[in-house]
């Protein structure tokens, strides 16, 4: 699943994200099945990517992540993120990429 935000407070949230990493990465990190999470900056906020085992596993990022922001970002006035997702069909980690 990929989170895209853009627009109004988008680079403040992307700053808020990262000072309060360690309270994301244990919300995201108790999603059952999960498998990676990364906030990317943007010239214009950030997206994140989230990778779980299953569709479930996405889901329930997507109900914390609403949480949260619901709770910590009221006073951005941010839009709603466009949210993408799929099921991966290969995966290329550093450990298969040095195999090879």
């Amino acid at each position: 699943m990929i989170r895209t935000y853009s627009g109004k407070g988008a680079v403040e949230l992307t700053k808020l994200l990262i000072a309060r990493r360690s309270e994301v990465e244990k919300l995201i990190g108790g999603v059952r099945g999960l498998l990676s999470y990364d906030i990317v900056e943007t010239d214009d906020g950030c997206f994140t990517v989230t990778v779980c085992k299953d569709k479930a596993g996405t889901e329930q990022s997507l109900a914390v992540a609403k949480d949260w922001l619901k709770a910590n970002t009221g006073h951005l006035g941010l839009a709603a993120p466009h949210v993408m997702e799929g099921k991966s069909l290969s995966h290329i980690g550093a450990a298969t990429a040095h195999a090879a």
